[in-house]
């Protein structure tokens, strides 16, 4: 393993999951309470918009990162996480399919109450990152 991949493994955000949203699975990236809560804080009641980039790193032999990067456009807040897309491939496809993205702390109960949704102002963004990402995961020999 090469000493990049292993920093790209180390960076990798642990708190990646779906959960059942409307009857759809819905991609969501938990993160430490006290963040959570900050970022609340700052954006509560408020009209924003969230900049949602996703930058594609892979390296031809199968290993795919994906760096989700959030600016929101109130409260000074830029969020990054990075995600292995080999292990949490489910995300990026429910990610695709519904357009939405959902931030919460560990506290948070799923589809129910303290969970703070993203709709994604271009689906076909996502579908064309799945894409990517897909490809990206066959190795090239």
């Amino acid at each position: 393993m090469s000493d990049e991949l292993k920093k790209l493994l180390d960076q990798v955000h642990s708190g990646i999951t779906t959960f059942n949203f409307e009857g759809k699975q819905t991609p969501c990236i938990q993160i430490e309470e006290k963040k959570y809560d900050y970022m609340l804080s700052k954006v509560a009641g408020q009209s924003l918009s969230i900049n949602t980039n996703l930058n594609i790193l892979h390296d031809g032999l199968g290993n795919v990162f994906v760096e989700v990067l959030l600016t929101f456009s109130k409260g000074n807040i830029t969020e990054k996480f990075l995600i292995n897309a080999k292990t949490d491939l489910v995300f990026f496809e429910s990610l695709a399919e519904t357009s939405m993205l959902a931030l919460s702390s560990p506290k948070s109960y799923y589809g129910k109450d303290n969970i703070f949704m993203i709709q994604l102002p271009s689906p076909e963004k996502a579908q064309n990152a799945l894409d990517i990402i897909q490809k990206a995961l066959s190795p090239k020999n």
